[in-house]
């Protein structure tokens, strides 16, 4: 029953108004701040990049508050200019926050370089195979006398003479030398 009585007690009831109200003030003072400092309702929305070049995608992002990253992509794209923004995350016309950093996917300036595969005394078939699944492409085929009958003999790439291993851009035209079975 004293319990009971020092609840509703003169002295107890002052005391929870105190810690209500400081507590209300603590919590009042907590939401204005956070929403002063993140910003709160306050969104920029993100240019749409995609084909521009990266100095002006640059001047875009900087003079709309925003911050950015390039990434270089290994997956070049002859339908955009050389050094231009391929992807971007977040998409275009989506709602951030200033200074919000930008990820953007840049075209670069040719393909990536691929080995040419060890095709020498392999057939046509396999050779071309092996050509095609390297993302290269066959150039002209030309036939000399040898004896191995659709064997390839030689390699070539912009009519130069070139050995297995050797470095060329990715989707080159590779030329063949082959045999027509005839014996010297």
């Amino acid at each position: 029953m004293n319990l009971l009585k020092y609840f509703f007690s003169r002295y107890f009831i002052k005391q929870a108004f105190i810690a209500f109200l400081i507590s209300s003030l603590i919590i009042l003072f907590i939401f204005l701040f956070l929403n002063i400092s993140t910003n709160h309702n306050n969104y920029i929305s993100v240019p749409d990049l995609k084909g521009i070049l990266i100095s002006d995608a640059k001047e875009a992002l900087i003079e709309d508050n925003l911050k950015f990253e390039v990434s270089d992509s290994t997956f070049f794209n002859p339908d955009f200019p050389k050094f231009s923004v391929l992807e971007q995350i977040p998409s275009a016309n989506s709602q951030v926050k200033k200074n919000r950093k930008i990820y953007l996917t840049i075209n670069p300036s040719n393909y990536r370089n691929i080995a040419i595969p060890d095709i020498i005394q392999i057939t046509k078939r396999s050779a071309i195979a092996a050509l095609l699944s390297s993302d290269l492409e066959l150039g002209e085929i030309t036939l000399i006398d040898n004896i191995g009958k659709d064997m390839v003999i030689k390699i070539k790439y912009n009519n130069q003479e070139v050995d297995p291993g050797s470095l060329v851009p990715k989707k080159s035209k590779i030329d063949l030398v082959l045999g027509n079975g005839i014996k010297i």
